[in-house]
């Protein structure tokens, strides 16, 4: 009888934990592979564009394209050619106060205008408060968070790790491609 009922709430919650379990991408890269849980609940709409992004397939074959160690990765944007994604339409900025850019954190990457952020993201190496949320004003807005690393972190560091140099018009660009092989949710 115990046993019975121990294995009946064990069924029960494992099924409601089913059922409220957030989307989860799972993020192959020539270093390893790198399990990213998305925050619907905090971010909807930066979740919806990177699932967009990541069912249509388009992150496959892009490049972490800016390392910088201590601060953040950033991907999403380039192949290993420089030559830049053509994205979806820009989305709005979700960033809030109280969804802060810790370490492991997803964000979204944006130019200086708040609403500009497409398919590029980064993860945070480290708490990087200043590019939190303070204020509704074009300087205080913030950087979107949207989801966190659950598994590979160590994969994220070892990024981190790796040579940088300039490509081009830009900085921070690692002198051996850091490839995106393939992005895919979860089942």
């Amino acid at each position: 009888m115990i046993r019975s009922l121990f294995i009946a709430l064990i069924l029960s919650f494992g099924t409601a934990a089913i059922a409220q379990d957030n989307p989860v991408v799972v993020m192959e890269t020539n270093k390893g592979t790198i399990r990213i849980e998305l925050w619907p609940d905090e971010a909807p709409i930066s979740v919806e564009n990177f699932l967009r992004y990541t069912d249509s397939e388009l992150y496959d074959g892009l490049i972490f394209h800016r390392v910088i160690s201590g601060f953040m990765i950033q991907g999403g944007g380039f192949n290993s050619d420089m030559v830049q994604l053509s994205a979806y339409e820009p989305i709005k900025n979700e960033a809030k106060s109280s969804v802060p850019n810790n370490r492991g954190t997803l964000s979204m990457a944006r130019t200086n205008v708040v609403d500009s952020a497409t398919s590029q993201f980064f993860i945070n190496l480290a708490d990087n408060d200043f590019l939190n949320h303070t204020s509704d004003t074009p300087s205080g807005f913030g950087y979107a968070v949207f989801g966190q690393v659950i598994g590979g972190m160590e994969v994220v560091d070892e990024i981190a790790k790796v040579a940088t140099g300039r490509s081009g018009p830009y900085n921070d660009v690692p002198t051996e491609p850091i490839i995106i092989l393939s992005a895919r949710r979860e089942l």
